[in-house]
């Protein structure tokens, strides 16, 4: 970092909103995250031995990503330089990249180069840093809000530590906002400001895991609300006022799509409708595509449920049907009719494990059909003897003969085993029946 970089820094920690003064400089005074930056955790060791490799910081925003690579420059012996992925290109990335050799060349010191969101760069971008993260001119540390498996190319993640950060607890986010009221140096110390707890509590609830948001709602609080008796007080109807109601954090293309459809699922899975109603009516205020979600019910009705309630799938498909047909908001109430069902019915995977079973057999033995199965319809088929022993099932009693219907390597496979669950119960007595 040059020092018009720093001077801008300082002035920024100095002037700037409050959650950028609060912001921690040290390890010690950074908030949350105890299971990367920890005592004795490897990146908190890296960064004090000043040793650090290429990472991706991953996570939702306000959890401390910038923060923490902020107090990697201050803390470690190398230039630190910054890009944001949204409004930098190839051209930034090569000037970035030009610095870095030109100090390693000239003076043996390796840049940190921090780009926030990194998942918006496209892969021409992403392959332009390849080779310097690779011979080690540059430490790469990315920030992403996605799942960086998902957004960030194969090549880079391979040659760095992915850190994933949680959200900051309640509790965390509440120290912070105490100690932003009674700071004397970056904070309201020298204003007698009084914060009630009702109107902290409402700050931290609603701040999603957000420190940035908690301390944001706080400034506003107490740069809008008139001194009165000496004191600036924020009371639950200012803290109301300063901070909106939870936002719906659901983004169709990012993470926390993937990580809600596989609540979802799982919930209707472990026959949990309120859970499953409840991941649903997520989705739809997220605006999910009703479609997708009908897809998703189709696939766990048929998966999930299979053969020990049959309808599921039926009830799946027709919902999707209805939705194309009715669309919303109404169709909100179908798809939760669907879901409901497919939650409450009775479950068995026998089908699925049964189609996979027969996959790997199909790679493993010969695919050669019997000849009493083949078809014997056309004209040479019986000098063949195609189909000649082929017994009709309905030419005998209870339309039921034993035959063998598999490839003369396959006896006995085992390939559907039904469950005692729902109506596959009596499909399994019935072939048990059959197969004595």
């Amino acid at each position: 970092m040059n020092i018009f970089e720093m001077q801008y820094e300082n002035s920024i920690k100095k002037k700037g909103p409050l959650a950028q003064r609060m912001r921690p400089v040290t390890l010690d005074t950074f908030v949350g995250q105890e299971h990367i930056i920890g005592e004795g955790k490897i990146l908190r060791r890296a960064i004090k031995a000043d040793k650090l490799s290429s990472a991706i910081f991953y996570g939702p925003p306000g959890t401390g990503k910038t923060t923490l690579a902020r107090i990697i420059a201050e803390n470690t012996n190398n230039n630190f330089t910054t890009l944001n992925a949204v409004t930098s290109g190839v051209k930034d990335i090569k000037e970035k990249i030009s610095y870095a050799v030109d100090e390693l060349g000239m003076y043996n010191k390796r840049t940190i180069l921090f780009i926030d969101e990194i998942h918006r760069f496209n892969k021409a971008q992403q392959d332009a840093l390849l080779p310097y993260v690779e011979n080690g001119t540059i430490i790469l540390i990315g920030a992403t809000t996605e799942n960086p498996y998902f957004e960030v190319n194969p090549a880079l993640i391979s040659r760095s530590l992915v850190f994933e950060f949680k959200k900051i607890t309640d509790d965390d986010i509440a120290k912070v906002v105490r100690k932003a009221v009674t700071d004397m140096e970056d904070g309201y110390g020298s204003k007698n400001v009084e914060l009630t707890e009702e109107a902290l509590k409402h700050i931290v609830g609603n701040s999603n895991g957000d420190i940035r948001k908690a301390l944001s709602a706080l400034e506003l609080g107490v740069e809008t609300t008139p001194e009165s008796e000496g004191r600036i007080l924020i009371d639950i109807s200012v803290a109301q006022e300063c901070i909106q109601k939870k936002k719906i954090e659901y983004d169709k293309n990012g993470d926390s799509h993937y990580d809600t459809i596989s609540a979802f699922i799982k919930s209707m899975r472990g026959s949990d409708p309120d859970a499953a109603v409840f991941w649903l009516a997520k989705m739809i205020k997220g605006g999910e595509d009703p479609k997708f979600i009908a897809r998703r019910i189709i696939i766990c009705a048929s998966e999930d449920v299979g053969n020990a309630d049959p309808r599921a799938l039926e009830v799946a498909v027709n919902a999707f049907k209805a939705v194309e047909i009715i669309g919303f908001p109404e169709g909100r109430i179908i798809l939760a009719q669907a879901v409901i069902y497919v939650a409450c019915a009775p479950k068995s995977n026998a089908s699925y494990l049964a189609i996979d079973r027969a996959m790997e057999a199909v790679e493993k033995n010969s695919l050669e059909v019997p000849l009493h199965l083949k078809d014997g319809h056309y004209s040479g088929a019986q000098k063949l003897g195609r189909g000649m022993s082929y017994k009709y099932p309905h030419d005998y009693d209870k339309f039921y003969v034993k035959q063998n219907y598999l490839p003369e390597s396959l006896i006995n496979p085992g390939f559907y085993q039904p469950k005692e669950s729902g109506y596959e119960g009596k499909i399994k007595k019935f072939l048990e029946y059959l197969r004595q």
